[in-house]
């Protein structure tokens, strides 16, 4: 155990200052889409506690779109990143590999942004019923919907292709396009919300406007960029037409487990919120309020996950494999005390973020609960998620990772949430704690995982050959 221990803390100097290197500017992008988030919801929450949540609810069903475009765009990064490892000693298969495994994935972010425009167009009214049984609630979110169609094909390119330039070492140009956006963002949802700047009052879709036309705006920056002026990976328009065949089924076997359990655990998430937003109105507005803080707490957590799928992809691209394995137990340790910090962090400011939000006082007093459970479970989250999202996933173990994510949350945290929500009726923090039970066990699994050595799988650059890790 103390062998194991020591393992958690590298003196590897390099290695923490190339993941700080890649960590900080996707941490700080993060960070400005949660705080154009929290300011949209603070917007919002003026109006008033229905109009607070449904936008809530609304954007859970628009958060599956995003966690299935993350899905895509983290699965193409395990590729990307191992091909932009192999570009010294492969440089022809490399550069053909890497523009292939991005024609694929942009493909597919417009026919799933297709298919959940139909969806939002055809059956509005019964996608917030899922969410909910009260009308006034279901009304505003079709409105909400209603401004939203198109920003689902604008927010996937936008993901997925920032993605791709993070996996080739290009941080800062997302984080510059993303500061344009949170600027454009709160202008926007200022004039439209309350009607200023000579713009017409529009309440709850004055919000989704906003939001809409930073999307495009962040799409055009990002797309164009990557298009048209990136010399490092050289992909053009005129790709998007290339034969992609031979690369199918490394594309399937790798980024489609990838897709598969970042989309179930979407629904499962959203099962979640099912959940939450039968037990009443307040647990609901308190549950939008705790939600934005528990994402702004995981920011660094998040950038150093995608910089350890990044890492570990390129070291693995480099044929070094016995440095993948030790860094892997250097990115847990990170894990585990970025999640204490971030614990910390919500403990300490749950009273002034529930005091800026004009709630009621029962609302304010589950979402305190909630804060506890939060920086509780954080502490776990936090751990799992750099080696999940981070080093197992960049070492390609994304079929085990697709069982694990979904038998954890579908048999342990669901069923024990709705005991707790609808069986027990127990105090808020139990029910989050219940609901969130899988960050535990997806922890302890994490360890076993990591010892075993056996999340390491070899990629190939397609039928022309490839590449052992």
């Amino acid at each position: 155990m103390l062998k194991t221990m020591k393992k958690l803390f590298s003196g590897d100097r390099v290695f923490y200052g190339r993941v700080l290197t890649l960590a900080l500017p996707i941490a700080l992008q993060s960070l400005i889409t949660i705080g154009v988030n929290m300011l949209d919801t603070i917007m919002v929450g003026t109006l008033g506690e229905v109009e607070l949540s449904a936008t809530s609810l609304a954007n859970q069903f628009i958060n599956i779109y995003h966690i299935f475009c993350m899905g895509l765009g983290m699965g193409a990064s395990v590729m990307v990143s191992r091909y932009w490892g192999m570009r010294e000693s492969e440089p022809e298969k490399s550069a053909q590999a890497l523009k292939k495994t991005i024609c694929i994935m942009v493909r597919l972010t417009l026919g799933l942004a297709l298919a959940f425009a139909i969806a939002t167009i055809a059956i509005p009214g019964a996608i917030m019923g899922m969410y909910t049984t009260e009308k006034d609630i279901i009304s505003l979110g079709i409105i909400y919907f209603r401004y939203s169609v198109i920003t689902y094909f604008f927010l996937g390119l936008s993901l997925v292709c920032t993605i791709v330039l993070r996996s080739v070492g290009q941080v800062r140009m997302p984080l510059y396009v993303s500061m344009g956006a949170f600027c454009v963002n709160i202008a926007a949802n200022y004039a439209f919300i309350f009607g200023k700047l000579g713009m017409p009052r529009m309440g709850i879709a004055g919000a989704a406007l906003g939001t809409l036309i930073a999307r495009v705006f962040e799409a055009g920056m990002i797309c164009g960029y990557l298009f048209f002026k990136d010399k490092a990976i050289g992909f053009r328009i005129r790709h998007l037409g290339m034969k992609t065949g031979d690369l199918i089924g490394e594309y399937v076997r790798i980024s489609i487990p990838v897709l598969v359990s970042d989309g179930i655990l979407a629904i499962g998430n959203n099962t979640v919120a099912m959940v939450v937003g039968h037990l009443g109105v307040n647990f609901v507005a308190a549950n939008a309020i705790t939600s934005v803080t528990q994402q702004m707490s995981n920011v660094l957590t998040q950038g150093v996950a995608q910089a350890g799928a990044i890492v570990t992809g390129q070291t693995l691209g480099e044929g070094d494999r016995e440095k993948a394995l030790g860094q892997g137990y250097a990115f847990m340790g990170l894990g585990l005390a970025l999640g204490l910090f971030a614990a910390l962090v919500i403990t300490v400011i749950s009273g002034p973020v529930i005091g800026a939000y004009n709630v009621s006082e029962e609302t304010a007093g589950v979402a305190g609960q909630l804060m506890e459970a939060i920086a509780l479970i954080m502490i776990f989250q936090s751990t799992n998620s750099i080696m999940t999202k981070g080093v197992l996933r960049g070492g390609g173990d994304t079929k085990m990772l697709m069982l694990a994510d979904n038998i954890f949350l579908w048999v342990l945290s669901i069923p024990l949430g709705l005991l707790a929500g609808f069986a027990l009726h127990l105090p808020a923090f139990w029910i989050y704690t219940c609901l969130k039970f899988d960050q535990i066990a997806k922890t302890v699994w994490c360890v076993f995982r990591l010892r075993s050595g056996k999340w390491i799988k070899r990629i190939s650059t397609g039928k022309q050959g490839g590449a052992s890790a």
